[in-house]
């Protein structure tokens, strides 16, 4: 280690983007310490506490890569700051992004604080593949800040804001679960892996002789949860609440469920008796009935218009362009990895907007994000709490008032179903 290096702290998993990641800071003369975040305790199918293997995976990776490593529980502030308000948020009827409010609150708020203030860090690491608009060098001569209380910041206020950009592996790109970190978080992380491919840091991680964290599988599930049967985990928290499946087209009772929570717009409803496929277009919290049509495609599941809560910018807040235009022109997605669909934002007095996409989305769900980007660049996300009506309204719509309609078109759409 060279003396005076920078002090890194590196997030550890147990998978195989960390553990390069530490690898690379230790490569660049860092003084690098791997800290493992434990952020739920349960057993897996063989009764194997996975949290512990993984702990287990990221002490071998800083034994090889001879750095000190850590240990810390946030089970608690999981709990209150992320799981809880998941469960809130399916009572309401809406489908939660639990992923993204784990970077927000647990990684970029408690970890980043334990890194900078209990272990003393310069800097904290973690192993997205994401990149910002400065180099290393500026990292390390950003200050400690608290976070800013106001609704909007000073506009006259000297900021130099970090901007976060996409990986070069546009495929892997993970800021979309970046897009509600803080200003201040983000001005002093490094994303080692910014530059690379997943390819090229399997390559790596092979070289170094990570072994056990290669032959481990990519985890796809809930951020600490993992992958589970959905229904039978939300069910150990939320009391059944069984109600009817209804027919969007004539209201006909097409079958019972057990929760409306246990559905995300889009996703197949597996009905008992019936040979054909439904799929969930809306639910009704109040009546407790999940609304079916037919089809994977159809124009109940199509919506082109949103209204977020509050915005969270993470450079400018709000944007320049927006304040001056009352209007906006960029890129929306609301799931990981779906095509950019441009848009048109406009911003209301309590720093909520409204997105109008260009073309109707399949399976739009209120509780997921809106996460808005100006090229490379994301400029952050709200939540969506309230959407525009479905084109299968609009039909309806223009029918009673004898209006002329063309066909319903998908243009382009993935006629894939959402679970």
């Amino acid at each position: 280690m060279i003396q005076g290096a920078k002090h890194v702290v590196c997030a550890m998993s147990g998978g195989v983007d960390s553990s390069v990641s530490a690898l690379l800071l230790k490569r660049r003369g860092f003084q690098v310490t791997g800290v493992y975040m434990k952020n739920w305790d349960f057993l897996d199918e063989r009764g194997l506490c996975s949290s512990e293997r993984d702990a287990e995976d990221a002490y071998k990776v800083c034994r090889v890569l001879d750095i000190p490593f850590h240990q810390v529980s946030y089970v608690k502030e999981y709990w209150h700051e992320v799981f809880s308000n998941l469960l809130k948020e399916y009572e309401k009827g809406r489908t939660p992004n639990p992923d993204i409010l784990c970077n927000k609150h647990i990684k970029f708020n408690h970890f980043f604080n334990y890194a900078i203030r209990t272990l003393g860090a310069d800097a904290i690491a973690t192993g997205h593949y994401a990149r910002t608009s400065q180099d290393d060098e500026e990292v390390f001569k950003q200050p400690y800040m608290s976070k800013s209380q106001t609704l909007f910041r000073n506009r006259f206020e000297v900021r130099n804001s970090v901007r976060l950009l996409q990986g070069a592996d546009h495929f892997k790109d993970q800021t979309f679960f970046l897009s509600q970190i803080s200003q201040e978080s983000l001005k002093r992380t490094l994303f080692p892996l910014g530059e690379l491919t997943k390819e090229f840091v399997k390559k790596m991680a092979a070289e170094a002789g990570f072994k056990h964290v290669l032959q481990k599988k990519e985890s796809m599930g809930i951020c600490f949860i993992g992958e589970r049967c959905f229904q039978k985990f939300i069910l150990e928290y939320l009391e059944p609440q069984p109600g009817n499946f209804v027919s969007i087209e004539d209201g006909k009772i097409m079958g019972t469920h057990k929760g409306w929570f246990t559905f995300t717009l889009g996703q197949r409803a597996r009905i008992g008796g019936q040979k054909d496929a439904w799929f969930v277009v809306d639910k009704d919290v109040m009546s407790g009935d999940v609304f079916v049509a037919p089809t994977t495609n159809h124009p109940a599941l199509y919506r082109e218009i949103m209204r977020t809560d509050r915005f969270h910018w993470i450079a400018d807040e709000p944007p320049a362009e927006l304040i001056h235009n009352k209007m906006m022109e960029c890129n929306f997605r609301f799931l990981h990895q779906m095509p950019f669909v441009p848009c048109n934002v406009t911003l209301n007095q309590d720093g909520s907007v409204w997105v109008t996409l260009t073309k109707p989305v399949r399976a739009l769900t209120p509780g997921q994000f809106a996460v808005l980007y100006k090229g490379d660049e994301c400029l952050g996300s709200g939540k969506i709490i309230r959407m525009g009506p479905s084109m299968y309204t609009l039909q309806q719509g223009l029918e009673k008032h004898k209006v002329p309609i063309k066909p319903f078109a998908q243009e382009g759409q993935s006629a894939e179903p959402a679970g």
